[in-house]
């Protein structure tokens, strides 16, 4: 059993340009010229797992599932705090 009173360590790669920021701007891209609003497409695609959120158009469905999901949470995650 866990010990919960522990921190556990989570460690991702620091990189400033990595696969998963290039496929979220195509994937956005792609989003956005065939009408989807990317912000409520991604979640969906985030929190259920099913590409059928993210179009074809342009080979984005196919893009983003190059990628697990923790992939992409980590890079939303370091962009959103890097504006900050």
């Amino acid at each position: 059993m866990p010990n919960l009173e522990e921190t556990m360590m989570f460690r991702v790669d620091n990189e400033d340009t990595n696969d998963a920021a290039v496929i979220i701007r195509k994937v956005c891209q792609s989003l956005q010229d065939k009408g989807y609003n990317p912000i409520n497409q991604l979640v969906g695609y985030l929190l259920s797992g099913d590409p059928t959120y993210i179009t074809g158009h342009n080979n984005a469905r196919g893009l983003i599932r190059k990628l697990e999901r923790d992939e992409l949470l980590e890079e939303l995650v370091r962009a959103y705090l890097k504006k900050k």
